[in-house]
Order: structure tokens, then C-alpha cells, then sequence
């Protein structure tokens, strides 16, 4: 316990005055890390002849499923065996700055060729996940685009165990190339309704741009698609039992895509968002996942077969983004069928009735694109700001213990899954439609809709919000809150 006291004082180190702070640092250098992660570049095997180079942890991908407990302190040695410096974010965690794995914020690098120690201790209990933070910009080897991804589940002090196993499945595309086609329609949000006077703005800014001559601003496709780094029909299949309670744990680790998931003959009771318990657990028959959100489901296996979970893009799911489910004594080959047609619905997971309480302020942001304006990307703003990452200035200054409200606006076509470090927020408002009791860190705000999120100012410091969508972050869509 001495030495956890001892890692704690470390983390806090601008509190401590110099003569302890060098003696406890001498001591937590000789303690043995309880998980080392080392970042580095490796072949990955998707499929037979199909082999990608990329950067991995651990020379797997996913990266390996760190399980940790809640309010028990953890020392994690980070290794960068490449030749560039890194950033691992652990998301969706409360934890200090200076383990968060964000530069904005003041995380400092991970050195090339070296290592740091970082020591924290996790929280919330649930569902989180660790990746790289780097800007990737145009080059698509760094960053997201590459397999620097790996899930964490942080053990509760007390779990209700209504399932008999889980299953942990981390979604993923290799293979990432450039297009300037169109924007994809993407209309399985609910409530779907658009903002007029928000879609007019919008609009006539794309119109303007097109009519000038610029084209449709850079996209993002894939070659290869993956579950646990193993295309469809390559991996190990899910093998399961008639009775059983699968729960399921589905992590988006894409850089930017937004994922579905079906299983032919069977519902999905999904019981936490982003590692968070729902208030009204509901069954859904498709999974809809944001870049980089997760869901935890609950899977009564009552169908037996030979069945593929997979992705209802049927390209997509042709190109691999599916896994096989193979009940006891069943064979045959893997059969897939469409579901019925269905919305993602937020507001449904939550409290029916109930309204959030006050915030002491509110915040609005409108998001917005300038077409094509970065030599063929996208240029992404907020309040008319685009992030820059030369200066890091914060945008909004906030007061510790003060619960605020983001109103936020999105003024294009495209849906940004929004992501908060270093806390959690509570749905509010969604298009419109008032809901309380769903916590998330990453949220799914539709084109040119509206949506209004809470969270507490709490963990003090630079806290970076932004785009989960690589190609939206790294140009512009992002701003820092600032408060002690």
C-alpha cells in the first residue's frame, strides 16, 4: 500500500515538494509494472495471403485485454519500439492529465525508441479501451488508421453476473485509401428529423464551395474489414451452448467508420453504452456503433444453427466485417439474413419521465465544414474555430464542481461521434427529444441535428474534446475546456 501511496504522490507531482517528490520517484522506478504495452510495427495475418503491415501492441491486434479494478491502482510500462514518438489515450477513463495520452492536454510523449511509466488509478468501472492519439493528417499509417487498439474492462467492487460468459469484440478496418465521392447517407439514427434552419446553413455553404469549382472534400474507404483482427470466416468462430447468456462486449475501434451488427434469429438486450450501465435495458435487433463507442449486449442463444454476426453492409460484410456464431453439435455453412428494419434510438435506454437536472451553464457549439479547403480535405470548425495545434489555445474557461450543458449543433450532412477525455456526460436532449440517465464519453450527434449533453466539472485541467472520426479530428474539429 506504501508503494501505491508512494505512484499517487508521483501522478500529483506539482504538489509535492521537490525533496519527497525525487524520493518517491527513486522508489516507484524500482516497483515491477503490473502490464507492459509495447508499440511497434508488425505484420498482421487477417486472412490466408492477406497480410497488412501496420503498428500493433504487443505484436497482436487487438491489443491485449487488460482486465483492472475499479479504485485499485495500476503502473502500466509503455515501450515505443518505433521511430516516431506516441501518445496512448486510455478513453474513456478519469484519470489526470498526465497519464490521459493526449498532447493537447499536456500528456507528454512517449519517447521514439523508449519507454514511460505511467501509474493510475482506473475508473469508472465498465467498458473502455486504449489507443493511440496521434494526428494522423494524410498519412494513413499513423494513428487509428493503423492497429493500435486494444480493449479494457475494469472489474466493478460488486458484479451482478446475469450472463454465463463474455465474448470481447473489437471491430476494425486495415487497408485505409482516399476518395471524393459524395457523403454517404447514413439515416438509421432516431429521432431523424434535421434542424431546418441548421441544414440551410449547411447547404448553402456545400453549394457555394461546388459551385466554385472544388470538389467533394476527401473520404475514407477500406480494403479489408475485421472482428478481433481476423476477417470473416478466418477466425475462430463463437462457439455457444442453446440457453446460454452471451454477453457480448463490441468495441468500434475504427478510424472512421460507424459500424452495425446483426445476428440472424436473435436480439441483442444491450445493458451498457460506452461501459455504462443503461437505466432501461431494452432489446434491439441491430447494434448500431459509432467510431470508437461501445456496447455491451446480452445474447440469449435460443436459435441453434450456424449463423454469421455480422455487419448488414453486405460489401462490407463480403470484405470481412463479420465473425461466425457456432452452437453445440450444429454444422453446415454459416447462414446470414437481413433483420428487420430498425433505428438507433438513444433516448430509449434511458429514464422515461424524467428530466436532467439544471446545468449552472450552457455551452453552444456549432460544428461545421468547410468543403474541400485543406488541399482536398475538409476543413472542420467549431464556433467558426478550427483547432490549432501549434497553439492549443482553450476555448472555454470552466469553474471545478459546476455542471454544464453542451448544446451542440451540426451543421453538415455528416454524423460525428463526439468525444469528451477525462469524464462522462449525460444525454439530454436528442433532436428535440428529452431523455436523462445515459452516461457515454462518445456520442453520435446526426446531420444537421441538435443534441444536448451534461457533465460535471470534475477532474480539473486541459480536457480536449473532438471528433472521433480521424479525418475530422486531425483537420480542425477539436477545442480544449480549461479550469483548476
Amino acid at each position: 500500500m506504501l508503494d501505491r501511496r508512494c505512484l499517487l504522490q508521483v501522478a500529483g507531482a506539482a504538489a509535492v515538494a521537490a525533496g519527497p517528490l525525487a524520493a518517491c520517484a527513486k522508489h516507484v522506478s524500482t516497483l515491477a509494472a503490473d502490464y507492459t504495452l509495447r508499440i511497434a510495427d508488425t505484420n498482421v495475418e487477417l486472412a490466408p495471403g492477406v497480410v497488412v503491415s501496420t503498428t500493433t501492441y504487443n505484436g497482436q491486434f487487438p491489443g491485449p485485454l487488460l482486465r483492472l479494478t475499479e479504485g485499485r491502482p495500476v503502473v502500466v510500462d509503455i515501450h515505443n519500439d518505433t521511430a516516431r514518438p506516441e501518445q496512448l489515450h486510455w478513453h474513456g477513463q478519469k484519470i489526470p492529465i498526465d497519464a490521459d495520452g493526449a498532447a493537447e492536454e499536456g500528456t507528454p510523449y512517449i519517447p521514439a525508441r523508449g519507454l514511460r511509466r505511467v501509474s493510475f488509478t482506473p475508473g469508472p468501472a465498465g467498458f473502455r479501451f486504449y489507443h493511440t492519439h496521434l494526428n494522423a493528417g494524410s498519412d494513413m499509417t499513423i494513428g487509428q488508421y493503423g492497429g493500435q487498439v486494444g480493449p479494457v474492462y475494469i472489474a466493478p467492487n460488486h458484479e451482478p453476473g446475469r450472463y454465463d460468459r463474455e465474448v470481447f469484440l473489437t471491430l476494425k478496418e486495415f487497408g485505409p485509401t482516399l476518395s471524393q465521392g459524395g457523403d454517404m447517407a447514413m439515416d438509421f439514427l432516431h429521432p431523424g428529423e434535421p434542424d431546418q434552419a441548421t441544414k440551410n446553413t449547411g447547404e448553402r455553404a456545400m453549394k457555394a464551395s461546388l459551385a466554385k469549382g472544388a470538389p467533394h472534400g476527401y473520404e475514407v474507404g477500406y480494403k479489408y474489414f475485421t472482428v478481433n483482427g481476423r476477417m470473416l470466416g478466418h477466425g475462430e468462430p463463437i462457439r455457444v451452448k442453446a440457453g446460454e447468456r452471451v454477453l457480448l462486449h463490441v468495441l468500434n475501434g475504427s478510424a472512421t467508420e460507424i459500424r452495425s451488427l446483426a445476428l440472424p434469429g436473435h436480439s441483442f438486450q444491450v445493458v451498457a453504452l460506452d461501459g455504462n450501465p443503461v437505466p432501461t435495458p431494452t432489446e434491439v435487433p441491430v447494434l448500431w456503433i459509432g467510431t470508437a463507442e461501445r456496447v455491451s449486449a446480452i445474447v440469449e442463444m435460443n436459435h441453434p444453427g450456424v449463423w454469421i454476426l455480422g455487419d448488414l453492409a453486405d460489401d462490407d460484410r463480403g470484405h470481412g466485417m463479420g465473425v461466425v456464431v457456432e452452437y453445440a453439435d450444429q454444422t453446415g455453412q454459416p447462414r446470414w439474413s437481413a433483420p428487420p428494419k430498425s433505428k438507433w434510438d438513444y433516448t430509449q435506454f434511458g429514464r422515461s419521465g424524467a428530466a436532467a437536472p439544471a446545468p449552472d451553464e450552457v455551452i453552444d457549439m456549432t460544428f461545421a465544414k468547410n468543403n474541400a479547403a485543406l488541399n482536398g480535405y475538409n476543413q472542420w470548425t467549431i464556433n467558426g474555430v478550427a483547432f490549432d495545434d501549434m497553439r492549443m489555445t482553450p476555448m472555454f474557461k470552466l469553474h471545478q464542481g459546476r455542471r454544464y450543458r453542451l448544446r451542440m449543433s451540426n451543421a453538415s450532412d455528416d454524423i460525428h461521434p463526439v468525444h469528451l477525455h477525462r469524464h462522462s456526460f449525460e444525454l439530454t436532449r436528442v433532436a428535440g427529444q428529452p431523455t436523462s440517465g445515459v452516461l457515454k464519453d462518445v456520442v453520435m450527434l446526426g446531420g444537421y441535428q441538435k443534441m444536448e449533453v451534461d457533465f460535471v466539472a470534475d477532474n480539473p485541467g486541459r480536457t480536449l474534446f473532438h471528433c472521433h472520426q480521424q479525418l475530422h479530428m486531425d483537420f480542425g474539429f477539436m477545442c480544449l475546456f480549461d479550469y483548476a
